[in-house]
């Protein structure tokens, strides 16, 4: 009875909120100054045809290291408990003929598809979050097609850090060389706005964070992937 009683007492509470919240409500009939900013001079600015692009990549470039950073050490976390609780006298199950069928097929569309996102960003909706996760999503299937298959992490290690390396490094570069912030993009010239090669460093740097990205969720997944499943008893 006590247990209901305060279940009801705190669905009241929180419609009283939501309550106050809808009554008080009062819609924004301009943009904030800084989200005008981004707007209105963004594209002069950065030469991206994608807002949210000029936004993640330059504007808020130390909020999107955090997030890569933040991925990192998940990535890290998971591979390093998964060695530690490997059971090494289990055994593996055979993949699907369909799916090794598939996965011949669609593994090189795939990586094209996910380079295409990442490589596009700055002019349609994408980026390189989303690129590295398509990316790690052709290993995905790999995996599933054949899980007895070694995937050695090695390469991805080399791609991860190189990647990273090189996204730091710009990001230091955009703030000494043109003294206006981590990541700024014009120490190269911002090229023709609305062409491939345009946006200045953003294309670059999105390359970066795609392969950075792809690699860290392909090495969580093949970390998960060796893990072996132990034989059912009979």
């Amino acid at each position: 009875m006590i247990k209901k009683a305060f279940t009801f007492l705190m669905l009241g509470g929180l419609g009283a909120m939501l309550l106050n919240f809808i009554l008080s409500f009062r819609e924004r009939t301009a943009l904030p100054e800084v989200a005008a900013h981004y707007i209105e001079k963004g594209p002069a600015e950065l030469g991206s045809a994608n807002i949210v692009t000029s936004v993640v990549v330059t504007y808020r470039g130390l909020d999107t290291l955090g997030e890569v950073t933040i991925l990192f050490a998940a990535a890290a976390v998971v591979g390093l408990l998964i060695h530690l609780n490997r059971n090494e006298n289990a055994v593996r199950r055979e993949g699907s003929e369909i799916l090794k069928t598939a996965s011949a097929l669609l593994f090189p569309l795939i990586l094209m598809f996910g380079a295409y996102v990442f490589l596009n960003g700055h002019l349609s909706p994408g980026g390189g979050f989303q690129g590295g996760a398509i990316i790690a999503s052709a290993v995905v299937l790999t995996v599933l097609a054949s899980p007895n298959r070694k995937i050695g992490h090695t390469v991805l290690s080399v791609i991860e850090s190189i990647s990273g390396l090189a996204y730091v490094a710009l990001g230091a570069a955009g703030a000494l060389l043109v003294a206006n912030g981590f990541l700024d993009n014009r120490i190269i010239p911002l090229g023709e706005f609305g062409t491939l090669f345009s946006a200045g460093l953003i294309p670059i740097i999105y390359t970066l964070i795609g392969l950075k990205v792809g690699s860290e969720l392909s090495s969580v997944v093949i970390s998960l992937n060796g893990e072996t499943i132990e034989e059912d008893d009979q």
